[in-house]
């Protein structure tokens, strides 16, 4: 990747590609290409600089303020709701992560990497500083985290929404993964905590927290998930409420966090944040309702906590759920996501996710041995007929819950990612009934 640089001669680009060197190109050296920097040399390059020279270079450095917020589950929703807030009371903002990168309301960059290589980063910055923003939102993973991605980046507020099990076939066990996320928040930086997430350890300077269960900074009094969610939130002596058209006991978590940021950065009063929580309708893909009549939604929930938290905000409907579990990833929380369909859903099917390089049936073996057989438990390899069997089965106050691969376009089934979207599906076989009747 390049990026021209402006009023810097003889050196016309940076870029963190060894082949794209010559002598009128800086590298920029990262732990992903470090062992590139000989071959970058001979090929004419005589400047290499680190991701945080590059900033200055770009004169990116205090121009703009950084929130980055990690967590197992939530990033994406607590993100774009900042996003909405900050846009909404007419502040200028960009937004990088799983949905790809957005400045102003304007989408720059399609889907890519939760957190992806630093210079893309840089690049992202560099446009948004251009266009005025004040704010830059950006997820950050656990991988980008451990792989030093976000090396360099100087965070206005960084913020933690929770900690459960995931990307195992990558951190090896829990405690690592924990030790990765916690190193997050090492640093003096302003912090703010899920104060209810028990597995982190951060720097108590600067940190302020957000929580339900427990005393926090920014703490939830009251509230109601019958109609949408409502909800009263004090901050120290102070009481406000704030309304949303957004499912689930696990959005009240996310809305609380974006809320508790923004008035954190002095984005707006308290009152105004308030009042912009209502027009956030949330993310593509999360919790989204695709039918009313039938009640059919898809989320993205793809970890034992994550199907719980979605299973559990419809724990008033019978639910028939859809999930599997995708290839190549951690083996270990396939049996526990079987257990908690199996605890909370009404009737259950098995299905594949993107099975990648695996065998589809053997991953769902996988998720039915953490499972009991009974009748209310069905298995189809192929995903389209297993959406459609839980829409056939349907009652009148039956929910369809479609889980595990949210607003994604494809289906990935031996390296070959075929169109797929379990929102089209849905609507496809809904369309093709009514032309039958």
């Amino acid at each position: 990747m390049k990026i021209a640089l402006e009023n810097h001669a003889p050196f016309l680009h940076v870029t963190d590609n060894s082949a794209e060197c010559d002598a009128s190109t800086i590298f920029v050296s990262t732990d992903q290409n470090r062992s590139y920097a000989q071959k970058a040399i001979e090929n004419g390059c005589v400047k290499i600089i680190s991701a945080k020279e590059c900033l200055s270079l770009l004169e990116i450095e205090g121009k703009i303020k950084i929130i980055g917020i990690t967590g197992t589950n939530g990033k994406t929703t607590t993100a774009a709701a900042i996003y909405s807030i900050l846009l909404d009371v007419g502040k200028k903002v960009g937004l990088q992560g799983t949905r790809g990168c957005f400045i102003n309301d304007v989408r720059i960059e399609e889907k890519s990497l939760t957190t992806p290589p630093i210079l893309q980063t840089i690049k992202n910055l560099k446009m948004a500083v251009e266009q005025g923003c004040e704010y830059f939102v950006m997820e950050v993973s656990s991988h980008a985290i451990a792989q030093n991605r976000i090396d360099g980046l100087s965070f206005a507020l960084k913020i933690l929404t929770n900690v459960t099990q995931d990307h195992l076939d990558f951190h090896k066990s829990i405690e690592e993964y924990i030790a990765i996320k916690s190193r997050f928040f090492e640093d003096e930086s302003l912090k703010l905590i899920n104060k209810d997430e028990r597995n982190i350890r951060f720097n108590r300077t600067n940190a302020m927290s957000y929580g339900i269960e427990h005393p926090a900074t920014y703490k939830i009094l009251a509230y109601s998930l019958k109609e949408g969610i409502s909800a009263a939130v004090s901050k120290i002596e102070k009481v406000y409420e704030f309304e949303s058209s957004m499912h689930g006991f696990f959005n009240l978590y996310n809305l609380l966090a974006a809320i508790g940021a923004v008035d954190m950065l002095k984005g707006a009063s308290m009152e105004e944040i308030c009042e912009a929580v209502s027009h956030f309708g949330g993310v593509e893909g999360r919790m989204q309702v695709v039918s009313q009549e039938p009640l059919v939604i898809v989320d993205f929930a793809h970890t034992p906590d994550g199907m719980e938290k979605v299973l559990e905000s419809m724990k008033e409907r019978d639910v028939i759920v859809v999930f599997g579990a995708g290839g190549d990833r951690d083996r270990t929380k396939r049996p526990k996501m079987g257990a908690m369909a199996e605890r909370y859903a009404k009737k259950i099917i098995v299905t594949s996710d993107n099975p990648r390089s695996e065998n589809p049936q053997t991953i769902i073996d996988e998720i039915l041995s953490g499972m009991h057989a009974k009748e209310s438990l069905h298995v189809k390899v192929d995903r389209y007929e297993a959406i459609e069997q839980a829409l056939v089965m349907q009652g009148l106050n039956d929910v369809v819950l479609i889980l595990g691969k949210g607003d994604e376009t494809y289906q990935e089934i031996a390296g070959v990612k075929h169109p797929f979207d379990d929102r089209v599906v849905v609507q496809e076989i809904l369309a093709r009934w009514a032309k039958q009747k």
